[in-house]
């Protein structure tokens, strides 16, 4: 079986006991980055082997992962924050898994977007996840699609590109259009900047800013 085990966005008590269960009883732990999930294996003393399964590689070993559960063996599936396939590698496995029958499992867990979004302030009922923005080839179609999309939309940022995401987004959908900025989600210096995509754009121009980011943009009326 294959396990797909969300760990803490930041807090490290954001995990949930199955959670801990889980990779306390499976036979290999797949890490995004070995160094940042033994700090969460070592905190909840989850002493299990431990391999690197990222976008450099997860090509490579995905039909060796498959055979060695064909084999017997129940792997789990960690990123370095966040739930297994939400802007981070997942996909290829699982999709290797369910060609040979071999059960996936995904717990529910945290991921950045969801707190994010509810809170913005910005509708709920409906709304997109589109990860990261392209950050050359098909930038510009891209955000010319955005800018007729009716849903309440959500993006990951990098602290580097934030400014110019925020300035590209309110070339294309207009600057008066309302936005959230959420950035250190559940850690201590954690920041929900609102306003509109000008407004906000102005307020982290007079900032250094660090940490994961989502941006969480209003529909278009």
């Amino acid at each position: 079986m294959l396990y797909l085990v969300p760990t803490p966005i930041g807090n490290l008590a954001d995990i949930t006991f199955r959670a801990i269960e889980v990779l306390k009883n499976v036979d290999l732990i797949l890490a995004e980055d070995t160094r940042t999930s033994s700090v969460l294996l070592n905190h909840y003393s989850i002493k299990k082997p431990l391999s690197p399964y990222h976008q450099h590689n997860e090509y490579k070993i995905a039909t060796h992962l498959t055979d060695q559960m064909l084999a017997g063996k129940t792997i789990a599936l960690i990123t370095d924050a966040g739930t297994p396939g939400i802007s981070d590698p997942a996909h290829i496995l699982v999709k290797e898994c369910i060609k040979n029958n071999i059960p996936v499992n995904c717990l529910p867990g945290a991921t950045a977007f969801v707190p994010a979004l509810v809170n913005s302030g910005l509708p709920t009922n409906s709304f997109c996840f589109e990860g990261f923005l392209p950050l050359k080839k098909g930038r510009q179609t891209f955000l010319n699609r955005m800018s007729e999309e009716k849903r309440t939309m959500l993006f990951y940022e990098s602290p580097m590109r934030l400014l110019r995401t925020l300035r590209d987004l309110g070339q294309y959908l207009g600057s008066n259009r309302q936005c959230s900025v959420s950035r250190e989600l559940t850690k201590m210096f954690e920041e929900n900047k609102r306003g509109t995509l000008q407004e906000v754009f102005d307020y982290f121009n007079t900032k250094t800013v660090k940490g994961e980011i989502v941006i969480v943009v209003e529909g278009k009326e």
